[in-house]
C-alpha cells in the first residue's frame, strides 16, 4: 500500500473545517488592516532562497528541496514566504502601482526536517509582508495582528519575545565585540557554532547545545551596543505594543543572522506544543529587496505556522468548533421518487441552503440514522400519502414538530428553513 510521504499529512474531512474556520479569521482580520493577498507559485528559483535567506542557513544548506528541471534550472519547493513576496515585488514593479503594500497569504511550504510534533516537511504558514516605509508603527502592527488572531482563536498560554538588531553599523560593532568575547572560548564551541563565528555569528544564539549555551550566557548583548535612531525605533515599537494592550518581554538574545535583517525582531511563543514552541516569528529586513536586485525598499513582515497554531489550539481546549450541520436532509420513502427528489434538493440548494439526500437507496431508518449523523436541523419526506396529496412533511430534527407544505410553495418551505 502507498501511503503519505514522512512528514506529510492528508487534511481529512473532520479537520478541514477547522482549517477552513482558521483561514476565514486570517482573512477577515487582514483585512480589517487593509492588507491585500498575494498567491505565489509553489516552486521558484533555487538562487532566490539561497540570495534570500542565506547559504548559511540550515534552511538552505540542509533542509530545501530542490531539483533540476528538464530545461536545467534548479528549481526549489518553498521553504519560506518572505523571499517569493520580495521576487514578486521586484518582478510586477508593485512601488511604481502604489507606495506602500500590504500583503498576506496563506500558503503551504516546504522543508526537510526530522518531523516531530509540530513539524513536518509539507506545512502551512499563514503571514503578512509589509514594503515601501520604515515606520516603527508597522513592526508594531505586525506583532499586533499575530497576537490578535491569536487571541480570537482563545489560546492563553502566549509569550511575546520582541528585540532589536538595529543597523548595520551599530550591529558590525557588535559582531567585532562578540568575536573578542568568544575568541577565548572557540575550541569550546560545538562543531556548528564554530562555523557560525566567521559566517554568521548571531546565530550561535540559537545553538541547542549545551556548552555553546553556557558560554553565550555571559556573552555581550546587542541591545547595548544600539545607536540612538535604532532605540527610538525600538522605544516607539514598545510604546505602541503597551497602549495596544499586547503583553511582551524584551530577550536580547533573540536575533537573526542575516544582514538585511535590522530593527525589530520578535517570536510568539506557546507553552502548548511542546519543543517546538514558536508559532510565529517575524520582523524588520528593510536590506532584502536591495539584495535580490530591486531598489532599496524597507520592509516588514512575519509568518505563522497553521499546523502549530492548531496543535496549541487541541492542547488548551480551544477553537474547538463544530462542523456546520445540514440545513436538510432528504427522506426519500419512494425509489420511484429519486429525480422528484434530486430536483426539489437542488432548488433549496440554489437557495443557500445545505442539502444532502440518499444515494444509496437504503430504508427509512437507515436515511434517518444518516439524517442525526449530519445533525441535519430538518428532514423533509418526499412520498407517501402527504406527497401524493401535494405536500411536502417537513420535520424539525430538534424539537420533533412536523410541518406540511404545498410542493408548489417552495418559497414557503425554504422561509421556515431559514427561521
Amino acid at each position: 500500500m502507498i501511503k503519505a510521504i514522512t512528514g506529510t499529512n492528508d487534511i481529512l474531512s473532520e479537520d478541514s473545517f477547522r482549517w477552513r474556520e482558521l483561514e476565514k479569521l486570517v482573512n477577515g482580520i487582514m483585512s480589517f488592516y487593509n492588507y491585500k493577498e498575494i498567491r505565489t507559485p509553489i516552486f521558484e528559483e533555487t538562487s532566490l532562497f539561497s540570495r534570500g535567506i542565506g547559504d548559511a542557513t540550515d534552511i538552505v544548506s540542509k533542509e530545501m528541496y530542490s531539483f533540476i528541471d528538464r530545461s536545467g534550472v534548479s528549481l526549489t519547493l518553498k521553504p519560506e514566504m518572505t523571499a517569493s513576496v520580495a521576487r514578486a515585488f521586484i518582478e510586477h514593479s508593485l512601488d511604481k502601482k502604489q507606495s506602500l503594500n500590504k500583503l498576506y497569504y496563506i500558503s503551504p511550504m516546504f522543508r526537510q526536517e526530522r518531523p516531530q510534533a509540530g513539524r513536518f516537511r509539507q506545512f502551512h504558514q499563514f503571514g503578512a509582508e509589509v514594503l515601501g516605509s520604515q515606520s516603527p508603527l508597522l513592526d508594531a502592527e505586525m506583532i499586533i495582528i499575530a497576537y490578535d488572531i491569536f487571541a480570537k482563536l482563545g489560546l492563553t498560554n502566549l509569550k511575546v519575545k520582541i528585540n532589536s538588531l538595529g543597523v548595520t553599523e551599530s550591529r558590525e560593532i557588535y559582531k567585532a565585540k562578540l568575536k573578542e568575547y568568544l575568541n577565548p572560548h572557540f575550541n569550546n564551541l560545538s562543531e556548528e557554532s564554530r562555523k557560525r563565528f566567521d559566517i554568521n555569528i548571531l546565530r550561535i544564539f540559537d545553538s541547542k547545545d549545551d556548552r555553546d549555551q553556557s558560554i553565550m550566557k555571559d556573552a555581550p548583548l546587542l541591545i547595548e551596543y544600539l545607536d540612538d535612531a535604532s532605540l527610538q525605533h525600538f522605544n516607539t515599537v514598545k510604546k505602541v505594543l503597551e497602549n495596544s494592550n499586547v503583553p511582551f518581554e524584551v530577550d536580547p538574545k533573540l536575533v537573526r543572522g542575516l544582514d538585511y535583517y535590522c530593527h525589530t525582531t520578535f517570536e510568539i511563543v506557546s507553552g502548548s506544543v511542546g519543543s517546538q514552541s514558536a508559532l510565529c516569528g517575524g520582523g524588520r529586513y528593510d536590506g532584502l529587496i536591495e539584495q535580490l536586485g530591486g531598489k532599496p525598499v524597507p520592509g516588514v513582515g512575519f509568518a505563522a505556522g497553521i499546523e502549530r497554531l492548531l496543535l496549541a489550539c487541541k492542547n488548551e481546549n480551544v477553537f474547538e468548533i463544530k462542523e456546520e450541520p445540514l440545513d436538510v436532509y432528504m427522506i426519500l420513502l419512494d425509489s420511484e421518487l429519486r429525480n422528484d427528489t434530486f430536483k426539489a434538493m437542488l432548488e433549496l440548494r440554489r437557495n443557500g441552503l445545505r442539502v444532502d439526500s440518499d444515494y444509496l437507496m437504503r430504508s427509512i431508518k437507515a436515511q434517518m440514522r444518516e439524517a442525526n449523523k449530519y445533525n441535519s436541523r430538518f428532514t423533509l419526506f418526499i412520498g407517501g400519502d402527504e406527497y401524493k396529496s401535494g405536500d411536502y412533511l417537513l420535520k424539525d430534527m430538534s424539537e420533533g414538530n412536523q410541518f406540511l407544505f404545498k410542493t408548489s410553495d417552495m418559497q414557503g418551505l425554504i422561509k421556515k428553513i431559514r427561521e
